[in-house]
């Protein structure tokens, strides 16, 4: 597991684009027959991809979380960007369709991904945080995500956000998830740009065509630092910096 190490306001000062994007960048998340974990020092993350196509993967443990199995201290989001997938949770099976969300809570000893076709196969986002209570495994279908529309498109900001584990949806000890659905002409991932003190995110775009990006802006309000984002690739945005972009085309994120 690679771990990515925080760094400061004061430091993204002088940083060149390629530190920034060693620094706050994940790519290559998704790749054929494999899990590829990342952990991150904000908030102490692990954030994650894996597309089965051919077998069953399971999730493993990691010595640097000093825990006798992967969610022993932690829960675990699961968002499925891609056809539909099962997650096998201590021997109970949970069908994913695109854009259902699985919260596991903290206790589930073994976890598990597969693909129902290897044409067409999941893509299964993992976002995971500390957890000092355990909640139960929870699934959840886009239709019961409370979809919310906001935006206009004279703005190009139309979009429909659909909330998952939330106060008002899935319980949860830390963990908040959703995703956000632009529609066709709109590019703004947020309007107005903003910031959130005590909250930070991370943010996986999906649904990009292959020539498309996303310039995710971030940074201070006064002296931002943007990265150029492709499909299936994750930012990592600490509490001090604003989490706004655009694209060449319309998108989806978690």
């Amino acid at each position: 597991m690679k771990t990515i190490h925080e760094r400061s306001r004061y430091e993204i000062k002088n940083m060149d684009t390629k530190e920034l994007r060693a620094s706050f960048l994940l790519q290559n998340l998704m790749q054929n027959d494999q899990l590829n974990v990342v952990y991150s020092a904000v908030e102490r993350f692990v954030i994650g991809g894996v597309q089965p196509i051919s077998k069953v993967i399971e999730l493993g443990n990691y010595d640097s979380l000093k825990s006798e199995y992967f969610l022993e201290r932690r829960e675990l989001g699961i968002i499925n960007v891609g056809g539909t997938g099962s997650v096998i949770a201590d021997g109970e099976t949970f069908s994913l369709d695109k854009l259902s969300c699985l919260y596991l809570g903290r206790g589930t000893k073994s976890v598990s991904f597969a693909s129902a076709d290897s044409n067409q196969p999941a893509l299964f986002f993992l976002l995971s945080t500390t957890a000092h209570a355990a909640f139960p495994t929870t699934l959840f279908s886009k239709e019961m995500a409370e979809p919310v529309d906001l935006g206009t498109a004279e703005n190009a900001n139309q979009r429909t956000i659909y909330k998952y584990i939330h106060q008002n949806g899935i319980q949860s000890c830390q963990l908040v998830m959703g995703l956000t659905v632009l529609k066709s002409g709109c590019i703004w991932n947020t309007m107005p740009a903003h910031t959130h003190d005590r909250r930070s995110e991370v943010y996986f775009y999906f649904d990009l065509q292959a020539d498309a990006v996303v310039f995710h802006l971030r940074g201070e309000p006064t002296e931002t630092r943007h990265l150029v984002v492709r499909n299936n690739e994750s930012i990592i945005s600490p509490p001090w910096s604003i989490h706004s972009g655009a694209g060449t085309s319309n998108y989806s994120f978690i």
